[in-house]
């Protein structure tokens, strides 16, 4: 430049040096006319020496700036070609330390955008980045012209973005640069290799694919002004239709939801604006997809063999981050833009339908709102997340069928999180997916060669029960190798797991899906030349290939969602495990042939979840393995039943507390005479006597008093007129035996009156215990009860009912004096007191005796005294065992309460350490002299000595029910 421009424009004085751009802006543009190309370039040089040397004096460097800004006026458009050499120390000058620099260095680059236009669009990433880091300038008036650079930029990006072709060679040059260096990130669009052409194709100045791994590094910052100016350059780009934004969502979804938390309420409200934005675009084009596929599926217009040309946009600007299993399918529910003039052809008019031929990665999208659910994230976030699968499931319930088992587990322990905005979010999600579930169509049981090939290869699978679906919406054949480019090309971390599982999927074993796929869509040009070395999709076994709604269905892993169903049983929430079961209900009644069987891990869980605390929990439960026992063979059920005691066996306190409600509810959801004869069957020959008498006497008690059971003592008192009733009758009265007072209440509820009598006297050779005192009173409040009103009426007819009284008057001889005894004394007695009372049994027989004699003889009583005498001799036999070992302990453990060591007999001593435990009874800890039901065995231990304290048994039985204590007689 002239020396004089030169001087000036290094002058401290800011008017000088505005002068002296303004003389060097008039010699550039003759030197422009001219086309003095080199003399041009010297000067450039010469500025950028003046600004970008930190050395110089402050006023030096602005001049520079100022005096590149007037070049930049001077040349207009045409400052393309020289903008290699100064956008990048321009740029550089953004970081500088001094205010001012930065401030002029803005208002340059200003300047030259400003004349440029489009073909700055070629420098948009480093502008872009530069620009990041001014948004957040503590310096006012810097952040200010850079808000202005940014809006000129926006502009720009607005209008010529999708369209603008550099015009010069150099900016070509500098846009192929950067492709190079991005190759790791781009990939050429696959319609030109599979057709085999080389397609030469003008590139855009601008390029979204280049751009999204920028925005991808910088959607993490913190800053709350920095964020402002991403949320607001993302708004801007998905406003461009041409450039796709939405395909890209997957890349920066994860980072921008965190903006929700931001404790700026700007950054907040302009990230909800533009989320909803997407999510709406999303519903948009998922529209158009499905009007798509309907129209294709009623047209049968496809034509898999053609080839189009792409006419419409540039092949570089659909080099996407997406796996190559992406390409080349319509029927994925993601377009390419074959599928956009199939769409012009087939409505005819030749216009671009909105969201047409839009690619959208809804697995990925699906992925990432599912880490979003969990509380390692702010509620904002979960909730956002959790709303959006909601809206996934009513728009494109197909895609997120593969994902259940995925959000099983993060959707079911929300549903009682404390905030109300994720549980009621929650509870809608949970309700629509499960929908979406039910109304799949249930798993083709027609194909025993696929079922059978799936079993051999499902133990080859990993053993978690997460499975990775593909980013697809349909699964992709097997024949995909993720050493193909576009699989390495995709090396962003949501494409990662994608990749995993686009080579473990043909190893896993998921052989259903895969020949359901290859056999229910035409073969598209990608899957005919598949990549060398990938295994070929095996042939279908089946030559009717299955319908869409059955591809669907075949997507749906019903044993890694019953797992994972399973593991919600240990949430500490009882609406969780509540919904876990209501999952496992729908899931039985959908594929009961399917999940849920014996030999899987399911079942022991829902036996375990029997002992829950929650009485809501153990109903589902019930329902549940009713529903299962309902549908199963009857080895099935027995066993279901064996558990079910064993379970109660093991766990004494689970029977007392919720052993009533388990067994009603089971009877309330299957027939109640298959459980009881089942539980009648086992206990018959169960050697744990005392827990035999425990269970048998709840039986009885649920028997007598449950209403669910109406119906059932009903068949027990026809024992005349029905032979199934006398079966049955047999059937409980032998397991019955193990509970004296059970199978008397038996005999009383069938109305056997002879037979119960003649039990009562049998009862006089048994040990009259305490517990044995206690049931016999809770029975004469049962005679009290509404339960036996029948039994009380009958007492008014002493001809056809002689052995009744004998009963009742047995039973009042074996009470003490206790409130029983009165209330059973009192009730004989107003009977007696009206002149009905006839012990003795009349010589003529009426009819209904005569005619029930024929079927009570069917019955062989005797033997069922003979039972009922031989097992409780078994019982008393065993208690008496018990008690010689509880002796031996007190020995063991001297203490003041342990009985004298003389009145043992010694026959029931064992030697010390030596204490097997009996064959017929469960193994017990040695109980503490402390504990009251070591002290009870005591007293009946004493009690059965007999001679050492005579009168004992009846003082403590009387002070245990209550009773005054009558003194021993002297003498």
């Amino acid at each position: 430049m002239d020396t004089t421009v030169a001087k000036q424009l290094v002058d401290k004085i800011y008017e000088k040096r505005k002068a002296a751009a303004l003389e060097l802006e008039k010699q550039i543009r003759e030197c422009h006319q001219q086309s003095d190309q080199r003399r041009i370039t010297q000067i450039i040089e010469q500025l950028v020496d003046m600004f970008s040397n930190p050395s110089n004096p402050l006023h030096i460097r602005n001049g520079g700036l100022i005096g590149l800004a007037g070049t930049a006026i001077a040349l207009g458009v045409d400052v393309a070609p020289y903008m290699e050499k100064f956008v990048e120390p321009v740029l550089a000058c953004f970081t500088d330390p001094e205010n001012r620099i930065r401030y002029f260095s803005a208002e340059c680059l200003y300047n030259i955008a400003k004349v440029s236009k489009g073909e700055v669009l070629v420098y948009f990433n480093p502008i872009f980045d530069a620009l990041s880091k001014l948004a957040a300038d503590s310096e006012l008036s810097v952040k200010n012209g850079a808000e202005l650079l940014d809006r000129l930029l926006k502009d720009i990006v607005a209008e010529t973005a999708s369209v603008y072709i550099p015009q010069y060679p150099e900016t070509e040059r500098i846009r192929d640069l950067f492709d190079s260096q991005e190759q790791s990130i781009l990939v050429t669009y696959p319609d030109d290799r599979s057709l085999g052409e080389n397609v030469s194709v003008q590139k855009k100045a601008f390029s979204l694919a280049r751009f999204i791994p920028l925005l991808q590094d910088r959607i993490y910052v913190i800053s709350p002004f920095t964020r402002s100016y991403l949320v607001s350059w993302i708004t801007v780009l998905d406003s461009v239709p041409e450039l796709e934004l939405i395909t890209y969502l997957p890349e920066f979804l994860d980072g921008l939801l965190k903006y929700l938390s931001d404790p700026t309420e700007d950054v907040r409200v302009a990230t909800e604006n533009i989320l909803a934005d997407f999510l709406h675009e999303i519903r948009d084009v998922s529209m158009v997809r499905q009007r798509k596929e309907e129209h294709d599926e009623s047209s049968d217009l496809r034509r898999p063999d053609e080839k189009l040309p792409d006419i419409t946009m540039s092949h570089s600007e659909r080099a996407l981050f997406i796996p190559e299993s992406d390409f080349g399918h319509d029927h994925d529910g993601e377009f390419s833009f074959k599928d956009e003039h199939k769409s012009e052809d087939y409505r005819g008019t030749g216009a671009l339908v909105p969201g047409q031929g839009v690619r959208i990665d809804y697995a990925a999208i699906i992925e990432i709102l599912i880490q979003q659910l969990d509380n390692q994230h702010d509620e904002i976030q979960q909730s956002t997340a959790l709303r959006w699968l909601a809206e996934f499931l009513t728009f494109v319930p197909d895609v997120m069928v593969p994902f259940t088992p995925r959000l099983i587990p993060a959707i079911l322990p929300n549903l009682a999180h404390h905030v109300p905005m994720i549980q009621s979010a929650a509870l809608r999600t949970n309700k629509l997916l499960m929908n979406v579930i039910q109304n799949l169509p249930g798993p083709v049981e027609s194909l025993p060669r696929q079922n059978t090939t799936e079993k051999l290869v499902a133990p080859a699978s990993s053993p978690t029960p997460n499975p990775q679906p593909s980013r697809q919406i349909t699964v992709q054949p097997p024949s995909r190798d993720a050493s193909s480019p576009e699989s390495m090309a995709d090396n962003q971390p949501s494409s990662s797991t994608d990749k995993t599982t686009l080579t473990q999927r043909p190893r896993s074993g998921t052989m259903q899906t895969t020949v359901t796929e290859s056999s229910s869509r035409p073969q598209s040009r990608m899957s005919s030349n598949s990549v060398s070395g990938a295994p070929p999709p095996p042939p279908a076994p089946a030559p009717t290939p299955p319908s869409p709604v059955q591809e669907e269905a075949d997507q749906f892993n019903y044993q890694a969602t019953v797992n994972e169903l399973t593991i919600q049983f240990l949430s500490e929430h009882e609406q969780t495990r509540v919904t876990a079961l209501k999952w496992l209900i729908m899931l039985h009644q959908k594929a009961p042939k399917k999940i849920l069987a014996m030999d899987d891990g399911t079942f022991p869980a829902l036996l375990k979840t029997l002992s829950d605390s929650s009485e809501e929990v153990i109903k589902h439960d019930l329902q549940l393995l009713a529903q299962i026992s309902s549908s199963s063979e009857e080895s099935y059920f027995k066993v279901f039943m064996m558990n079910l005691l064993e379970l109660f066996s093991t766990d004494r306190k689970l029977l007392e507390a919720r052993g009533s409600l388990i067994i009603r509810q089971l009877c309330l959801n299957l027939n109640t005479e298959r459980i009881y004869k089942t539980f009648a069957e086992i206990l018959e020959k169960e050697e744990d006597l005392e827990f035999a008498s425990d269970i048998v006497q709840k039986l009885n008690m649920i028997l007598i008093t449950s209403p669910e059971l109406a119906e059932f003592r009903k068949r027990l008192k026809s024992l005349e007129t029905r032979q199934d009733g006398q079966a049955l009758f047999t059937t409980l009265y032998r397991s019955w035996c193990h509970n004296p007072v059970a199978v008397f209440s038996l005999c009383l509820l069938a109305q056997a009156y002879e037979h119960a009598s003649n039990l009562l006297s049998i009862f006089a050779d048994l040990e009259i215990t305490v517990p044995l005192l206690v049931q016999v009173d809770k029975l004469v409040q049962l005679i009290e009860s509404p339960v036996f009103t029948y039994l009380r009426l009958q007492l008014l007819e002493p001809e056809r009912y002689p052995y009744l009284f004998k009963c009742l008057y047995g039973l009042l001889m074996l009470l003490p004096q206790s409130t029983a005894f009165v209330s059973l004394r009192n009730r004989l007695n107003a009977v007696n007191s009206a002149g009905f009372l006839h012990i003795a049994p009349k010589a003529i027989p009426n009819p209904i005796t005569s005619r029930s004699k024929l079927g009570r003889d069917e019955i062989k009583w005797q033997e069922l005294l003979n039972h009922f005498r031989a097992l409780q001799s078994k019982h008393e036999k065993a208690r008496r065992q018990d008690l010689g070992n509880a002796s031996s302990q007190d020995d063991i453990t001297i203490t003041p309460l342990s009985p004298p060591v003389s009145a043992k007999p010694p026959m029931r001593r064992r030697v010390t350490g030596d204490l097997p435990v009996p064959p017929i009874i469960p193994q017990k800890p040695a109980l503490s002299p402390l504990n009251p039901k070591a002290r009870q065995n005591g007293l009946l231990a004493s009690t059965l000595q007999g001679a050492t304290a005579p009168g004992v048994m009846q003082q403590r039985t009387r002070r245990t029910l209550g009773l005054p204590v009558v003194g021993p007689r002297k003498g």
